[in-house]
């Protein structure tokens, strides 16, 4: 279906700006485009956010973990305004801060978790672990997916934002996930010694 909105959260890997930064208002450009921001929907979260969303560019500025997923929302969805929010803070409280945000918010929205999964590591090593976690994130179960990525130490970039999409979607009634697909960077490159994990799950 069409969507009025995505909500997309992605990990702070620079530490600039706030412990959660939302970018309030205007436009970020691609080579496909402006994709503009939605400013209401901004101020509603940041007024239902208050304390724990903070309106801030500074996170944005260097950060690429949002504006990579914006080519694809541009080729399918042509009009589809965003809300951009980088999380520096992952911890459980915080991640079940904001998804709770998000669900009491509603209104026709996509929500859109960015995240690698692995880093750099040997392919069976990668898969392995990525394939825990990823059976957490389809259990829709947050708390699990942070006890798994402590005890397997994974070098997943963005399980806060993973799992703040969780809580809202369990919120919002979604039933459960479905993997779309998982692959490596070695899948592509024919280098299996160190690869980074990626994969594609929707929640409803």
């Amino acid at each position: 279906g069409i969507f009025d909105a995505a909500i997309i959260l992605g990990p702070n890997h620079t530490g600039y700006g706030s412990l959660v930064s939302l970018w309030p208002s205007g436009a970020w450009e691609t080579p496909l485009g402006r994709v503009e921001i939605d400013e209401g929907l901004s101020s509603r979260l940041l007024k239902e956010g208050a304390g724990t969303i903070e309106a801030d560019e500074r996170a944005h500025m260097h950060e690429h973990s949002i504006e990579v997923q914006l080519p694809w929302l541009q080729y399918v969805y042509r009009e589809l305004k965003i809300v951009a929010i980088a999380m520096l803070a992952q911890d459980t409280e915080t991640a079940k801060a904001i998804g709770e945000i998000i669900s009491k918010i509603g209104g026709n929205i996509v929500i859109i978790a960015s995240s690698d999964f692995s880093h750099y590591e040997p392919y069976p090593v990668a898969r392995n672990k990525d394939r825990s976690v990823i059976e957490a994130i389809i259990n829709l179960d947050a708390q699990e997916l942070y006890r798994r990525r402590e005890s397997l130490d994974s070098t997943m970039c963005g399980f806060g934002p993973i799992a703040s999409a969780i809580v809202a979607a369990k919120e919002m009634k979604a039933k459960g996930a479905t993997l779309l697909k998982y692959a490596t960077s070695g899948d592509t490159t024919g280098d299996f010694s160190r690869v980074v994990g990626y994969g594609s799950i929707v929640m409803k």
